[in-house]
């Protein structure tokens, strides 16, 4: 087939390349240009120019074409703003996830339009195609799995999509690396959100957010026992960078308005309940909700699943109940579902229930 490869410079998507080259695959490699650094230049050096001398090295080295294709405006547009928004707004976002749906699945999908078969990623996930649908799965390697960030997935998306090393342990991509003698063979994995690069995020927030001086309030007292530069800073769940003596200290509330943070020592409590929350702007795979009220949740990018149960409040909003407490549920952050190792789709978290039953 002829195959687009998305190409980072990174080791996974390397390696997914020279794989879909070994098979006998017609592959171009392309490098998405999102980097931000004519607006974060004070901040630093963005890291982009290194991943591209890293991705035209194992070009060269397969005998393989790059194209670089600039999708900066449409990123700011899509992605950026929106993370601004929910920040300024008291939500947690989550742009990896717009970023997989908008940009690299999207945007770039239209630009190549029909000119290759698939597009190819490095992405740790499975597209099993059942009957006329296509189903997203889990890897096999629960750390590395990235189904969270691809949740938003269309059919038609899915359709278009490989992820040639899906099925394999983060170990195994390492010792492919090292068979290919790639160039970058012994870089190590990139962390954080993909348009900051080395940036610090709170950099990134006082940017553009700026500073506002307020309150550090005692949940169970109501008692103001510090100070922050501004709610946008903190997130529910949050224990570092609080910055108290006698904790630890979590941040359990926020008021907007008042740009007030508020800190516990203990999140669980009665009054702070940890186990339930509304679901809206549902997005299911397969085009329908599914009728197992039993399910799997993520709610965050990484191994652990809650056991949930879901009940449809109308069309748009979802009620969860998780099987066990969690330190992290907050509104703007995406819910994803699963069922087995299938994921289903995802949804954003509005708010949690307090005491009002499903």
């Amino acid at each position: 087939m002829k195959i687009a490869v998305l190409l980072s410079g990174g080791v996974d998507s390397s390696v997914a390349l020279r794989l879909l080259q070994k098979q006998g695959h017609d592959v171009t490699a392309f490098y998405l240009k999102i980097w931000l650094e004519d607006e974060l230049s004070y901040l630093g050096s963005c890291p982009w120019e290194g991943d591209l001398q890293q991705a035209q090295a194992v070009c060269d080295q397969a005998q393989v074409p790059l194209k670089i294709i600039s999708l900066q405006k449409e990123y700011w547009d899509y992605v950026v703003s929106y993370t601004i928004a929910e920040i300024k707004a008291g939500r947690t976002p989550n742009p990896d996830v717009f970023c997989n749906k908008l940009i690299k699945f999207g945007f770039f999908l239209e630009k190549i339009d029909k000119s290759f078969e698939k597009i190819a990623s490095g992405h740790y996930a499975q597209v099993i195609k059942v009957g006329d649908s296509y189903q997203l799965h889990c890897a096999p390697d629960p750390i590395k799995d990235q189904t969270y960030f691809l949740s938003y997935l269309s059919q038609e998306q899915l359709s278009r999509l490989l992820f040639p090393i899906g099925h394999l342990q983060k170990e195994q991509v390492r010792e492919l690396a090292q068979e290919f003698d790639l160039p970058n063979k012994d870089r190590k994995d990139s962390q954080g959100i993909c348009f900051l690069g080395k940036l610090k995020f709170s950099e990134f927030i006082k940017h553009h957010l700026g500073e506002q001086p307020g309150n550090l309030v005692e949940f169970e007292s109501k008692k103001t026992v510090g100070k922050h530069k501004g709610f946008w800073f903190y997130t529910f769940g949050q224990r570092q960078g609080i910055g108290l003596a006698g904790g630890p200290w979590y941040v359990v509330a926020k008021n907007i308005k008042k740009n007030i943070v508020y800190i516990s020592r203990n999140y669980y409590s009665d009054d702070k309940r940890r186990d339930n929350f509304f679901v809206s702007n549902l997005h299911w795979i397969s085009g329908t909700a599914p009728e197992k009220k039993q399910l799997l949740v993520k709610l965050r990018h990484g191994k652990k699943f809650h056991q949930c149960e879901i009940e449809f409040q109308g069309e748009k909003l979802l009620g969860v109940r998780l099987k066990e407490r969690d330190q992290g549920i907050a509104p703007g952050q995406f819910a994803v579902f699963y069922s087995d190792q299938q994921c289903l789709g995802c949804g954003v978290i509005v708010l949690p229930i307090k005491k009002k039953k499903l």
